[in-house]
């Protein structure tokens, strides 16, 4: 026992001797010229040179915060991208916003009501689709109550609540509701349109959106013109686009027609309209034809063809028969003919009834020479219907609402021509009466007794009067673009809201503080939990390590590098 303790005490000084000699050999250096330096001082010298690898250069910042910040700059950088780059309708950052306009047509009244979006900026996005607008007409027209002027607020209730099922109720009081009243009225005396207006009013002053009594109106054919103009260039992607790039509009309606484009001659200043989308003007010309509408233009027509002094003078009016070209042989008309008080001599008023004798031509005269009444008292160089100055049409057209539903009545196509409807409005007024019905027996018996003239009458109107060639393919009948509907009540929703938008347009920043806290919510939320995923991920990761060996110190370093 004693010996194993005596040579376990000698291997221990055996090795305490041999470390010692190791570190006298790591620790003493030479210099330059060979000399061997003090160990001791070298261990006291102050070290120039640290041995942690990244305090080596103080100036360079830690890589763990460089990704940090590199992250939370690449989430406001997306935000931002979202934010500005995508339709603001379907942004996050967007406030879903309604309104509602009554279009108070001749025929009918129809709401249409509009959601939309707002997004940074005041930027409005619109949506003409299924998800955006919403429509329902009713029948018949406001100017169907001349005779009872209180009753006409009474059909509107229908329309109202019908609003009311699409639009929130916690929006119906920042939800904007206008009427505005076409041709129908514009025909009445103003005492009634007055009347009828008012008890318009009634009904939507209490119907619990947002109302002012001035937003029920009369609307002018000019104002008709421009916002259908509006919507068909908003639908094509030309508004706010070169004004030589834009489409004219041809409407015709029941009771007016109107003509609406863009031209670069010198315009008559009430016939002039000027409007500004965006950073464009555009200088149009606008009018509306009042009393040249399909439906009013056929009963004018008559009052026409019994004052005409070759029909006074025709043998058949000594037995009380007038003929009318523009309805299909074998008709009936079913009442005495009405006309108006002074359009002829007491006299003549009395007679009975037309004879039925559908000819295309004929009637495609008669309609021109009622579009060509009073041109003798044009006071203008350039008058293509009536009195009315017209310029010469530039560009291309769209033919709507009884131009578009005459033409499909036919089978024609968007791109047919005027020479197609021709031969088959031919062909349909020289059909019987009798097998017109059993052919189209689904339709009601008046509509399909316009087609012949109508026909005729479009002919006469845009080939006739205002010089459109019969094989001109400038012209399409169309009736919406896309699915876009091309009423021009959307027209009129369209420059109301972006005026109004940039009206109220402060920056975007401010926009968000004053207006849109729960934009600047989801901003915040955003960033935060960007910046605490960023921290997250850069904890979590296992750090890389790289072990070196200190030549100084004569012992191998571990360190850490951190990495994004």
């Amino acid at each position: 026992m004693r010996r194993s303790n005596a040579r376990k005490a000698g291997s221990n000084k055996k090795s305490a001797a041999a470390a010692a000699a190791d570190d006298q050999r790591y620790s003493t250096k030479t210099n330059g010229d060979g000399r061997s330096m003090d160990p001791i001082k070298l261990q006291l010298r102050p070290n120039s040179r640290s041995t942690n690898l990244f305090s080596r250069n103080p100036k360079q910042a830690p890589k763990s915060n460089l990704c940090l910040l590199s992250s939370v700059l690449l989430a406001l950088a997306l935000v931002l991208c979202y934010a500005f780059l995508l339709p603001s309708g379907f942004s996050i950052f967007a406030r879903r916003k309604y309104a509602i306009v009554i279009d108070g047509g001749s025929t009918g009244t129809r709401i249409h009501v509009f959601s939309y979006g707002i997004g940074i900026g005041n930027n409005a996005a619109f949506d003409f689709g299924r998800n955006g607008l919403a429509s329902l007409r009713v029948n018949p027209g406001l100017s169907a109550y001349a005779e009872d002027p209180d009753e006409a607020g009474a059909s509107l209730a229908e329309l109202v609540e019908f609003a009311k099922r699409k639009v929130p109720r916690e929006l119906w009081g920042e939800t904007e509701v206008r009427l505005m009243a076409t041709a129908g009225l514009r025909m009445l005396e103003r005492r009634v349109q007055d009347r009828i207006l008012d008890s318009c009013r009634k009904v939507l002053g209490v119907s619990g959106f947002q109302f002012q009594d001035e937003w029920a109106s009369v609307i002018t054919g000019s104002d008709e013109g421009v916002y259908a103009w509006v919507v068909a260039n908003y639908a094509l992607g030309a508004l706010g686009g070169d004004p030589q790039h834009t489409t004219g509009i041809i409407e015709l309606g029941g009771a007016s027609a109107q003509v609406t484009f863009s031209s670069s001659e010198p315009l008559p200043p009430e016939f002039s309209r000027t409007v500004k989308f965006g950073n464009i003007t555009y200088n149009l010309y606008s009018h509306s034809f009042l009393q040249f509408g399909q439906i009013v233009a056929f009963e004018s027509l008559k009052e026409l063809l019994l004052s005409e002094e070759k029909n006074l003078a025709d043998e058949s009016l000594q037995k009380g028969m007038l003929v009318d070209p523009c309805t299909p042989k074998g008709y009936s008309h079913p009442e005495p003919l009405k006309l108006s008080p002074g359009s002829v001599d007491d006299k003549e008023r009395f007679l009975s009834t037309f004879d039925s004798k559908g000819n295309f031509s004929e009637c495609r005269s008669a309609a021109f020479k009622l579009l060509q009444q009073e041109k003798g008292t044009c006071s203008y160089q350039q008058c293509y219907i009536g009195s009315t100055f017209t310029p010469k049409l530039q560009g291309r057209f769209l033919a709507t609402e009884n131009f578009f539903y005459t033409s499909k009545f036919f089978g024609l196509t968007q791109k047919a021509v005027l020479s197609d409807l021709m031969l088959a409005g031919e062909h349909f007024c020289g059909e019987d009466w009798s097998i017109l019905k059993k052919r189209h027996h689904s339709l009601n018996e008046e509509d399909l007794l316009r087609y012949c003239f109508s026909s005729a009458y479009i002919v006469a109107f845009l080939h006739d009067s205002l010089g459109i060639a019969l094989n001109d393919d400038r012209i399409a009948f169309a009736n919406q673009v896309g699915s876009v509907p091309l009423d021009w009540a959307l027209g009129a929703f369209i420059l109301q809201t972006t005026a109004a938008a940039e009206a109220e347009k402060p920056n975007w920043p401010f926009t968000i503080l004053i207006h849109d806290s729960p934009i600047l919510l989801s901003l915040v939320a955003i960033l935060i939990i960007s910046m605490v995923i960023s921290w997250t991920l850069s904890k979590w990761r296992k750090p890389q390590v790289k072990t070196i060996y200190d030549l100084e110190k004569g012992r191998y370093i571990v360190t850490r590098l951190n990495r994004c």
